[in-house]
């Protein structure tokens, strides 16, 4: 189960999600995923694209039921069956959330030439605030790991302000062929070591 954080789904849209809104097509279809109270979502939705807002808790998308052009899906992403098998999204949202299990499942999620923009707690973070357990922290570099044969568009990793946080983030384009090396890449991704936090 994801360790609660304080900023999750509040607020105004994250600023690298809005950054890239320049590379999705009119009308793309969007995955908001652990959406929280969907402030990405209501963003998307706004801008004319068909949204898939998912979330376990059902509190926080009551908020989105009824908003124009948002789909809502209450789902355990951390349970045996993945919610979204089968489907595909143009664009795939995910800020303040980790669970590695699921990581393979989420970029499948991602269509030939599709858009994955990712921006989740990164290591150092411990030593400032929440999250600090290990399994919901980022190692370095890790989501270029996660993201090996896809063609990465942006980058960064660090301590941002305001308020202050180490994040990880990534835009990165799924090959448009159908057969792409993501398959062949995430079997040989490393372990990353645990430690209690």
């Amino acid at each position: 189960m994801s360790e609660p954080v304080l900023m999750h789904g509040a607020g105004a849209p994250s600023s690298w999600v809005t950054r890239w809104a320049p590379c999705v097509p009119a009308g793309a279809s969007v995955l908001d995923l652990a959406c929280g109270r969907g402030r990405h979502a209501r963003w998307w939705a706004a801008r004319g694209h068909a949204v898939t807002a998912v979330d376990r808790d059902a509190e926080a998308l009551h908020s989105l039921a009824g908003v124009a052009g948002i789909e809502v899906v209450q789902a355990e992403l951390e349970e045996q069956t993945w919610p979204l098998a089968g489907r595909c999204f143009d664009l795939v949202v995910v800020t303040n959330y980790l669970w590695r299990p699921r990581f393979d499942a989420l970029l499948d999620t991602v269509a030939p030439g599709g858009l994955l923009l990712y921006e989740t707690f990164t290591a150092g973070q411990e030593t400032i605030g929440r999250p600090a357990r290990a399994e919901f922290l980022l190692q370095p570099g890790e989501l270029l790991q996660r993201c090996a044969g896809w063609q990465v568009q942006g980058f960064e990793q660090g301590l941002l302000a305001a308020p202050a946080r180490f994040v990880q983030r990534v835009a990165a384009r799924r090959p448009a062929a159908a057969a792409d090396r993501h398959d062949a890449q995430r079997n040989s991704l490393p372990e990353w070591p645990l430690s209690q936090g």
